[in-house]
């Protein structure tokens, strides 16, 4: 599919065609959703729940998909600051055999302009905000919603309350409250909640400079690799972020309570270490280094309903609606192809002196834009919640029969099909990474709609 790269400038609108919408949830989806929305000339009011947006968390890969909608917006040059680049993608056996590797220029090369980058969770972020400001975006904190109402299906308009009391009302509403969020319960008429996965993630954030005194473990920062050790029933992704920091994800079987109503829990660092002590030696090492860590429940959470609401003024977007596993490392690209088809759609929206968003053209014009938004969002995302769920199986095998085909296949040139270097494999990653947003509305735009008719697995015999 043909990739566009040009960087998107901040339309003009007519004040009677500028929409005032609210985005709930100040994520990445909610940040890229804001952007876009902002460069199709709409007004955007960020409403998050948190006291303040809090610039904490941990690794994140951002995917030649990813890079694209970066690049559309004109954030290339800002995030070059405070990315790590890997020179390979190295695969070892739980005992820390090399079983392969993949030259990240090579690979990124098949999709020109585009690039694999690891990002410290809080710089991408914040380089995000400082866009919204620059566009001018507003953003509230402290503002937890509690009510999303919709004036009839034909009103096109939303009203929003928080918990204290405060209302803003909205000719777009746009939930991003995540994956734990209660937003779609009152936006879609058929929300579905969570579902555990049975597994957890212990997140370790080192010191760079504590491993490079190690002579063994110096390597991994000195020649920077995403590193990746796949075992029975647990894998580890090791990889630096900086000079500074270093970032460590341990996936294992999930021990949180059942009955736990938190997915974000204390872990005992001891406890972490002895599920990894028989492994490679190094990873025991990098381990040592840890001094406490935390530890989250997987879930996932796909909407197989309609995203939006039949009104034309509110819609779901993110993890939400499509929360997946971090087998693909695609959450954040996924987050941020949302916003950018979202905006898309919306700067489609009629743009004229005589027309008014009240008028039954304009509102018309609005729930095509959402139609379209889930058209060109729903399939892709169910295919990486699906292969992120086989991708877990992959990683996770036992010594024996299964786990030497994978390891063979691994080292087959070609390698084949469904391959468990999932960023090689030849059957997902041009599909994933060749994806481009602007071509993907254009496929969708002159298709008639049919509001919440679709549904995943059911295609639609026009497109």
């Amino acid at each position: 599919m043909a990739a566009s790269y040009h960087i998107k400038q901040q339309g003009t609108r007519e004040r009677s065609c500028k929409l005032d919408i609210i985005i709930a949830g100040a994520g990445i989806a909610g940040l890229g959703a804001a952007i876009s929305s902002l460069l199709a000339g709409h007004n955007v009011h960020i409403l998050e729940a948190t006291s303040e947006i809090k610039h904490v968390g941990a690794g994140i890969q951002v995917l030649p998909n990813g890079s694209r909608v970066l690049k559309h917006w004109g954030l290339e040059e800002r995030l070059s600051k405070h990315w790590a680049v890997a020179n390979a993608y190295r695969v070892f056996g739980w005992k820390g055999n090399l079983i392969t590797s993949m030259n990240v220029a090579q690979t990124a090369s098949a999709y020109p302009g585009t690039w694999f980058r690891a990002f410290y969770r809080p710089y991408l972020q914040r380089t995000l905000l400082e866009r919204i400001t620059e566009l001018g975006g507003k953003i509230t904190c402290n503002a937890k919603i509690v009510d999303v109402a919709f004036d009839g299906a034909e009103g096109g308009t939303a009203t929003i309350t928080s918990e204290d009391g405060r209302r803003w009302t909205a000719d777009l509403f746009i939930g991003a409250d995540g994956i734990f969020g209660k937003l779609a319960d009152q936006v879609l008429e058929h929300p579905t909640p969570p579902t555990k996965t049975g597994d957890l993630a212990y997140r370790v954030m080192l010191a760079s400079p504590d491993i490079v005194k190690d002579p063994e473990l110096a390597e991994f920062v000195t020649h920077p690799n995403m590193n990746f050790w796949y075992g029975p029933e647990k894998h580890v992704v090791a990889y630096p972020l900086s000079k500074e920091l270093f970032n460590i994800v341990l996936l294992t079987p999930d021990d949180i309570p059942e009955d736990s109503k938190a997915s974000t829990v204390a872990g005992n660092v001891e406890e972490m270490r002895s599920l990894f002590r028989d492994w490679d030696p190094r990873i025991a090492k990098l381990l040592k280094l840890c001094k406490s860590v935390h530890k989250w429940r997987l879930c996932t959470r796909f909407n197989t309903g309609g995203w939006s609401h039949p009104s034309g003024a509110g819609v779901m977007i993110g993890d939400s609606v499509h929360a997946t596993l971090p087998y693909l490392a695609a959450g954040a690209g996924m987050a941020l192809e949302d916003g950018a088809v979202l905006g898309e759609c919306l700067s489609r929206l009629p743009n004229d002196a005589h027309t008014t968003k009240s008028s039954r053209e304009y509102l018309l014009a609005k729930r095509h834009a959402l139609a379209v938004f889930e058209k060109c969002r729903k399939r892709r995302t169910l295919m990486v919640v699906t292969r992120s769920n086989e991708q877990k199986d992959l990683e996770h095998l036992p010594d024996g029969p299964e786990q030497e085909l994978r390891d063979r296949e691994m080292q087959m040139v070609p390698t084949p099909p469904g391959e468990a270097l999932v960023w090689r494999d030849p059957a997902i990653a041009p599909e994933l990474f060749g994806w481009d947003h602007v071509v993907e509305v254009n496929l969708h735009w002159g298709v008639p709609s049919i509001p919440h008719a679709a549904t995943v697995g059911v295609r639609d015999s026009r497109l």
